[in-house]
């Protein structure tokens, strides 16, 4: 069948813009094409620095002819309603047919050729694309990411009709802004008519189309130029992404550049290349440290093997460290107390005050998180003290990507202890799903302190997220705290410290006169009338959490419900939370598990419909004289997994507290099926029911199953 091929040719497309883009564009075709009652065998698009292709495999030359059916008003409705009606289906009354009461409007369409719809929909798509920004040009309104200069659209080997401000479609494209087939420089147009003869001449002409096929080439080149110097690329997927999106034709070139820089650290070196330079950095495998060189991705394969590229690159490279080495030795001669002065008039929030304050209660914190996790207290304070000193040096004035790191750096240089260094490092950490976490005492102290203090005082001031936005990466803070804490498994109950951050955050609102009430030292409720404020905040602190918390379990393909089960219990350890989750799971998996779920589902049923009638399980249950042999049977079960299961759970043995439960099964099993529960005996009854409850408390211990679905 026949394919639809569309490029808009344009000046060059930021690269951060250009995969978002493809999806769009991808996207709005669909939409279009599906609106119009086409469904493609394929659909596929590019970006590149100048160009956003589609191609549309499978369509048809016309459209279908069409009979749609609408619903109009009821018979007998006032004169407006039908009136409108007639005038949306553009029709007469006399034309309507009476359906059960309702006027129905048949109306039949015939197909419109392929072409008139693309036509519309490129307008369509061109006019209302939503690039991030955008811009005008000249005298015409259209608004494009930058000038756009061509539109390629042709259908069945033929080209598309139509213009746009002045721009008409063709079958005319170009290859490399510089390099042309034969002598001379400058784009070379040429025609295509199918994607075919599209790919091929743009290869010809020296672009690479497919963004994946650049970022193989890139990476080819690289390695291979290592190769040949026994070197090593420093990976770096992010640079390739975005060199990819730079270039057309990418050509890696090594260049050299002067070893005398190479005594600065290895990450100032590597945000100078990638950031200003985007260059990729080599090692030398047989130290490991960086080596005296360089690999710029040029859009030019020239004669010289890029020698005159590579020079000239290695001149700029010299002045952009050069500029890093002047920070590194300036910042060293200033020192941390300097930078600590300048934080004070560094605003953190407008309603949390400025930097230093927040450092005082990070210390604060990491002074009460401390012997959970057997830091040294003085040892943290001081870590959490000096932790964002370096915000007001002046590498990180240049490089804000440098946080903490070049704070353990500096920290170094002056001689500190370096578990201190090491905490002020790592207290940023970690910053994504693929970070790694800390895990030496002082710096999981420090660490967890500072996230800790962002959540509590954004809640505070009540700076939540909402859907999709979260300004203060807050759901970030959260994963962080619950990754350091799983993967170091030390024992932070999660309580006391929202409790403490909290603490922090309402009375630093109280005394800027923002909040009605002070918090006790030491205390995480408020002192007067306002105090259910602050506990609600310490609720949506902990379910914000558990939420998190699911995110993180529901990566490791467990189940949402059984955190919601475990959490109810009132636990705040997030090491024993998951303990539990992770051998409920285990045992609902199994005949005993489902089946002692459904009994307990049961059971609590019958409960919950005496309890609303009044009835209370008081005093304690006993086997009567006349009892059957389910009743007795499941009274010994009971009593009989009493010790091992309080044992287990003592010993946070849950795999054992799961079968001292399982044991359970068969007589609840049979209690439910050949037991009267609401026997007219009033003894019988309550004695019945406090049984079914003695089930429900014991399996309560160690979730509350009522939560669990299934």
């Amino acid at each position: 069948m026949p394919q639809l091929l569309l490029e808009l040719f344009s000046e060059e497309i930021p690269a951060r813009m250009q995969a978002g883009a493809a999806r769009d564009l991808e996207r709005m075709a669909r939409e279009h094409l599906a609106a119009a009652g086409f469904l493609p065998e394929a659909l596929k698009t590019f970006a590149g620095p100048r160009r956003l292709t589609l191609v549309v495999e499978g369509l048809p030359i016309a459209q279908a002819d069409r009979k749609e059916e609408l619903k109009g008003p009821r018979v007998g409705a006032p004169p407006q309603a039908m009136e409108g009606f007639l005038r949306k289906a553009g029709l007469t009354q006399d034309q309507l047919v009476e359906r059960d009461g309702v006027w129905m409007a048949f109306i039949e369409k015939t197909g419109r050729p392929t072409t008139e719809i693309v036509a519309e929909m490129v307008e369509a798509i061109i006019r209302g694309f939503p690039w991030p920004k955008s811009m005008t040009w000249g005298t015409s309104k259209l608004r494009w990411v930058r000038p756009l200069k061509r539109i390629l659209c042709v259908f069945d080997r033929e080209v598309v009709p139509f213009a746009i401000e002045g721009i008409e479609a063709g079958d005319v494209t170009e290859g490399h802004r510089f390099m042309r087939v034969g002598y001379g420089w400058g784009g070379q147009p040429f025609k295509v008519r199918d994607f075919d003869e599209y790919a091929k001449g743009l290869l010809e002409h020296f672009v690479v189309l497919n963004v994946e096929e650049r970022k193989a080439r890139i990476l080819e080149g690289c390695k291979t130029l290592c190769f040949a110097r026994n070197l090593e690329l420093v990976d770096d997927i992010g640079l390739l992404e975005e060199v990819a999106g730079l270039a057309e034709w990418p050509t890696p070139v090594l260049g050299d550049m002067d070893p005398a820089f190479l005594d600065l650290p290895g990450e100032v070196i590597r945000t100078s290349m990638r950031t200003h330079q985007k260059y990729f950095a080599v090692r030398d495998p047989a130290t490991g440290g960086l080596a005296p060189h360089f690999i710029t991705i040029a859009n030019v394969q020239s004669a010289d093997g890029g020698a005159v590229i590579a020079a000239g690159n290695a001149k700029v490279l010299s002045s952009r460290l050069s500029d890093a080495r002047f920070f590194w030795d300036e910042d060293v001669k200033v020192g941390f107390e300097p930078w600590l002065d300048k934080l004070n008039g560094v605003t953190f929030h407008a309603k949390l005050g400025t930097m230093a304050e927040r450092v005082e209660r990070i210390v604060a914190l990491a002074g009460e998180i401390a012997p959970l996790v057997g830091a040294d207290v003085a040892k943290a304070k001081e870590a959490a003290r000096l932790a964002k000193a370096d915000l007001a040096s002046q590498m990180v004035g240049e490089f804000p990507e440098l946080q903490g790191l070049m704070g353990g750096y500096y920290a170094r240089a002056a001689g500190l202890d370096p578990e201190i260094a090491d905490a002020i490092r790592d207290h940023y950490k970690p910053q994504g799903p693929s970070d790694a976490v800390p895990t030496a005492p002082l710096s999981v102290a420090v660490a967890l302190a500072d996230k800790l203090d962002t959540l509590g005082c954004f809640f505070a001031i009540d700076e939540k997220p909402t859907g999709s936005k979260d300004p203060y990466a807050l759901r970030r803070a959260a994963l962080g705290i619950i990754r350091t804490i799983l993967e170091s498994r030390y024992r932070v109950p999660l309580l006391r410290g929202i409790s403490a951050a909290l603490l922090g955050g309402f009375n630093h609102i109280y005394k800027s006169g923002m909040l009605s009430f002070s918090v006790r030292p030491g205390a995480a409720a408020p002192e007067d009338k306002d105090s259910q404020a602050a506990r609600t905040t310490v609720l949506d602190l902990l379910s914000f959490f558990a939420d998190r918390l699911k995110v993180t379990l529901k990566d490791q393909g467990k189940r949402h419900d059984l955190v919601d089960a475990v959490f109810a219990l009132g636990d705040d350890d997030l090491v024993r939370i998951v303990a539990r989750v992770e051998a409920l799971d285990g045992f609902l998996t199994t005949d005993d598990g489902k089946n002692l779920l459904a009994g307990y589902k049961r059971a609590s049923n019958i409960l919950k419909a005496e309890e609303k009638k009044g009835w209370k399980a008081e005093g304690g249950r006993e086997i009567l004289p006349d009892a059957s042999a389910p009743e007795v049977q499941l009274h010994d079960a009971l009593r009989m997994i009493e010790k091992p299961l309080a044992d287990a759970l003592a010993a946070e043995d849950f795999t054992a507290a799961m079968r001292e439960l399982a044991g359970l099964r068969g007589p609840v099993d049979a209690f439910l099926d050949g037991v009267f529960v609401n026997s007219e005996v009033p003894a019988e009854r309550d004695n019945r029911l406090k049984t079914l409850a003695a089930v429900r408390d014991a399996m309560g211990q160690v979730a509350d199953f009522s939560l669990i679905g299934g």
